[in-house]
C-alpha cells in the first residue's frame, strides 16, 4: 500500500474512532487541548499561509466530533493559538503544548485530541515529518506512547 492510501487511511480510522467517542468528548480540556493540536499541526513547519489558516479552519468547523462546541469559539481558540505560534513559534509551542497537556487527566480525552492532529494532519493527504514531530511532542505532553499512533 502506497504511503499516499495508508495516511488516507489512518485519517480516517482516527475520525471514525472519534466520532465513536463524541459524546465523552465535552470538556472544556478537550476543546483547548484540541484547538491547541489544531494550531501546531498548522504551523508545524514554523509558518501558516492564509490557505492554509483557512481549511484547517474549515476542517475545524465541519469536524463532528467538534460540534459539540460553539464553531465561532473553536475559531477564536484556534486563532489565538495559531498567532502565540506564528509569532515567535518556539515560545509559542511551550505554551500551546501546555494546553494540550490540560487534556492529560483524562486518557480518552487525550487519546482523541493526538487523533484529532492526526486527521488534520492527514487531510490534505501529506501527514509530513513536521506534522508528525508536533504529534510525537503532543504526545509526550499527554503521557501518551507515539508508538500507540504510529508516530
Amino acid at each position: 500500500m502506497a504511503l499516499w492510501d495508508r495516511i488516507k487511511d489512518s485519517a480516517q480510522t482516527m475520525q471514525t474512532q472519534l466520532l465513536a467517542k463524541k459524546n465523552d468528548l465535552k470538556s472544556g480540556a478537550f476543546r483547548d487541548a484540541s484547538m491547541a493540536m489544531c494550531a501546531l499541526v498548522a504551523a508545524a513547519d514554523g509558518s501558516v499561509d492564509p490557505a492554509e489558516r483557512q481549511r484547517v479552519a474549515q476542517l475545524i468547523a465541519t469536524n463532528e466530533v467538534l460540534q459539540n462546541f460553539p464553531a465561532d469559539d473553536l475559531q477564536r481558540r484556534f486563532d489565538e493559538y495559531l498567532d502565540k505560534l506564528v509569532a515567535d513559534f518556539d515560545f509559542g509551542k511551550v505554551s500551546v503544548l501546555q494546553e494540550v497537556a490540560k487534556a492529560r487527566k483524562k486518557p480518552a480525552e487525550a487519546r482523541a485530541v493526538v487523533q484529532i492532529g492526526i486527521v488534520i494532519g492527514g487531510a490534505d493527504g501529506d501527514f509530513d515529518k513536521t506534522e508528525q514531530a508536533v504529534v510525537r511532542e503532543a504526545c509526550f505532553a499527554l503521557d501518551l506512547p507515539p508508538a500507540e499512533f504510529d508516530l
